[in-house]
């Protein structure tokens, strides 16, 4: 049979199987054992190699060959193409796992958010291991997907939420589920996201400007509903929100456009906003330790909710019923400003773990049990301190029983670095952060959009059943109808 796949079949809606031939159902194992490297490494190609791509090419070229790189932005393939001269060059992440089919082995995906399921499950449906950015995917309806395709395909994933490399979060996840908290009921986590323009300075669309020629902006949108290109003006160009939102230029000087290449986080058809972008971080510890899933209800108290952009500030409670001898847990989430204030936990919950004269983080976490408090001033949970009696002597007596990657920090290498242990072991759990995991996470994190656009009102959810049950509305957001030639 052969193994190339007719690319113009593919693209038809419903012809994807069919198109797939024989990696549509290889496992991972077979279809790696077809592609063997002669030089016994692993091949790697890597989709959107500027921004974070750039770091994530770079580390899986390190650790194995890159043999293709993609990008929708000729100046940024050919920035990285200095780095990877031998590796064939792509705009067209499909036209690149067409063409090279049996040849790769594994794929880094760091696109914006609306591509990672695409591209993610076309090459998971293909056989090869996927590690893709954080938030995994931009619908609650994806995240379900890339979960259960993995699993059928047994591949080796990794989400790159890089604090879940962390020593420190892993001895916070020991050091809570030994009990020494108590029974948590309540979850704080706040951010300091957005750091780019959404509500209220940009509500409505920019105007149309001609696309440039070194940018593909059809293969830019993607899945998503087609809209002009637009260039960088006075009001949307800069990367900063809050007190930093306005005019001028991004990091370094630098004009970005109003999508492309950074601002596309704060637009409801590309982006997944300070929730999605923050919380696979600093939500990480939180899930993990109190061994959430499925929340049972959800409702999004926010401001200057419209239809194109995220809003200037949201308050989102969710509710976690028992998981064996764990208790509910309310789970609430704080972001941006309001009334000139920042968001943030209850003042009479801060005074309990603020030092006199301490500030506020900018991000953080906090569990509050009923014999003590875990508080993280810091982005991934590694960093924390315990307050109560006796808690911190009870936490030195806690077993290890997660692994170490080495060195006092998580770091991105590292996460990596766990992901080809995964796939030289054929073991996808040892990755932690796969996407058994990393699905759940990114599922519930995103239902809080949901709730953003039903403001105010109360969504009961059916998790196993992928609906809200009280609220037929809130439904349409739970997936969305691509455009024609890209589906999952």
């Amino acid at each position: 049979m052969s193994t190339r796949i007719n690319r113009r079949r593919f693209l038809q809606s419903g012809a994807a199987a069919a198109g797939l031939g024989y990696f549509y159902t290889a496992t991972a194992t077979s279809a790696a054992r077809a592609a063997d490297s002669p030089s016994g490494k692993l091949r790697f190609a890597s989709i959107g190699v500027g921004g974070k791509g750039g770091g994530d090419s770079t580390h899986a070229g390190g650790l194995g060959e890159m043999i293709a790189i993609c990008d929708i932005d000729d100046n940024t393939l050919a920035r990285k193409a200095t780095e990877f001269s031998s590796a064939k060059k792509y705009y067209d992440f499909r036209k690149m796992l067409d063409e090279l089919g049996k040849q790769i082995d594994a794929v880094t995906v760091s696109t914006p958010d609306h591509t990672h399921a695409p591209a993610s499950i076309m090459a998971m449906k293909m056989g090869k291991h996927v590690y893709t950015q954080k938030p995994l995917t931009h619908t609650v309806f994806e995240a379900r997907q890339m979960r259960e395709i993995a699993k059928k395909m047994g591949v080796c994933s990794q989400m790159g939420n890089q604090g879940s490399a962390s020593s420190g979060l892993r001895r916070a996840v020991e050091v809570v589920q030994s009990g020494v908290l108590g029974s948590v009921r309540e979850a704080h986590v706040w951010t300091n996201r957005p750091i780019w323009p959404q509500a209220p300075q940009v509500m409505s669309r920019p105007p149309e400007a001609p696309v440039p020629a070194t940018v593909h902006w059809d293969e830019w949108i993607g899945p998503a509903p087609m809209r002009p290109y637009a260039a960088a003006t006075s009001t949307v160009e800069r990367e900063g929100q809050g007190k930093g939102q306005g005019k001028g230029k991004g990091r370094g000087g630098r004009r970005r456009g109003p999508y492309h290449d950074f601002n596309w986080r704060g637009w409801w058809d590309f982006g997944t906003g300070a929730l999605g972008d923050m919380a696979c971080h600093t939500a990480n510890m939180a899930f993990r330790a109190l061994k959430l899933a499925y929340p049972v209800s959800i409702v999004g108290d926010a401001t200057d909710v419209n239809p194109e952009t995220y809003p200037s500030s949201a308050k989102i409670t969710f509710q976690f019923p028992a998981r064996g001898d764990m208790p509910p847990v309310t789970f609430t989430w704080y972001e941006g400003r309001r009334g000139g204030k920042k968001l943030a936990p209850p003042e009479e919950l801060l005074r309990k773990v603020l030092k006199p004269d301490e500030q506020l983080a900018n991000s953080g976490s906090m569990l509050v049990g009923d014999k003590g408090i875990l508080f993280s001033p810091n982005d991934y949970g590694e960093q924390y301190r315990l307050i109560g009696e006796g808690v911190e002597e009870s936490a030195r007596n806690v077993k290890q029983f997660l692994p170490r990657l080495g060195g006092p920090g998580g770091t991105d290498l590292h996460q990596k670095e766990e992901w080809v242990k995964a796939i030289k072991e054929n073991k996808p759990d040892i990755a932690y952060s796969n996407f058994d995991f990393a699905a759940m996470l990114t599922e519930t994190i995103l239902l809080g959009n949901i709730a953003i656009r039903m403001n105010g009102q109360k969504l009961d959810w059916d998790g196993p059943g992928l609906k809200f049950t009280n609220n037929s509305q809130a439904n349409q957001y739970v997936k969305y109808e691509y455009r024609k030639g890209w589906t999952l």
